[in-house]
This record gives C-alpha cells, sequence and structure tokens, in this order.
C-alpha cells in the first residue's frame, strides 16, 4: 500500500510517501510545503491545498495519515495550525482518500517502540527503518514520513485481526 503521511504547519508542511506492506517499509516521495509568513493566512493556505494535490496526484497514494490534534500553549498558533490541518484534511477528502489520524504518542510508539521519544530518536529510526543513505530534506518531512509509517503498521495490523481464521 502507498501511504501519504503529512506533518501541518502554516510555514512548512511536511508530506512523506511510502510503499509498505506494514512490517516493511521503501520510500516514495519526501519534502516540504513552504509558505511565507508574510503572506495573509487565507493565501498560505491555498498554496498547501495546491501543493498537496499535486503531491496526490503525482503519487496517486491509497491512504493518508496525519498527526491528530495536540495540547499547544499558544492559542493563536494552535488555531493557525487547526486551519492547516483543515485545509489538509479537506484535501484528502477531495482525493477520496481513506485517512487515519494518529496522536503524538502512537507515532513514536509505531515508530521507536517508545511514545516519549526525542525527535533525534523518531529521525533515527525513520532512516534505519526505511533503509536511507542521505538524510531528508526537513525535519517536517521526516515527521510526515514517521505518521506515514505508523498509519501502514496500524492498517496492516487491522488487517490481521480482521482476517478469518
Amino acid at each position: 500500500m502507498r501511504v501519504l503521511g503529512i506533518d501541518c504547519g502554516t510555514q512548512h508542511t511536511g508530506y512523506g510517501l511510502i510503499s509498505s506492506d506494514g512490517r516493511s517499509h521503501h520510500m516514495i516521495a519526501a519534502g516540504s510545503i513552504h509558505t511565507s509568513p508574510k503572506e495573509p493566512l487565507e493565501t498560505r493556505l491555498l498554496t498547501i491545498a495546491q501543493g498537496l494535490r499535486e503531491v496526490i496526484g503525482i503519487h496517486s497514494p491509497d491512504s493518508a495519515a496525519v498527526e491528530a490534534v495536540f495540547y499547544a500553549q499558544n492559542v493563536k498558533t494552535a488555531l493557525k495550525l487547526s486551519h492547516v490541518r483543515g485545509v489538509v484534511l479537506l484535501t484528502i477528502a477531495e482525493a477520496g482518500l481513506a485517512v487515519g489520524e494518529y496522536s503524538p504518542l502512537e507515532i513514536k510508539t509505531s515508530v521507536v517502540g517508545y511514545g516519549r521519544a526525542e525527535k533525534q530518536q523518531v529521525k533515527l529510526m525513520v532512516h534505519s527503518l526505511l533503509g536511507l543513505e542521505t538524510e531528508l530534506e526537513s525535519e517536517d518531512a521526516c515527521d510526515a514520513v514517521a505518521v506515514a509509517i505508523c498509519h501502514a503498521t496500524h492498517a496492516a495490523f487491522r488487517l490481521q485481526v480482521a482476517a478469518p481464521r
């Protein structure tokens, strides 16, 4: 299955596309959609939607996954992030893709095996699981790939549980 993971952000929205059977993962594409903080929010949201539509159009994923809403101390930042998530979810729905939402704890547990892992540990495990020789473009892309790995792992488990014995 081809899974598109998305790490939402107003300045950098990361994406990572993997091919996976739930145990073995292979990198297809990863990157970030960049916006300028000087632009109005609605323009930035449009840029993110257009970028995601392009990624989905080029790579034809089977499903997508995003990080679930988490608590943020800065209310303004949380509201802007919620706008980005809304645009991302809408774009995924427009493409007709099933979407999974995972907490940071679930993502870190799936990738590292420990829900309180640090960003560097997640990065090392993403590179190890994918057998990457070069670093990913950005932390946002790496986080997005981690979301995709989490979704692929959970989807494979759900299929195993649902399979008749």
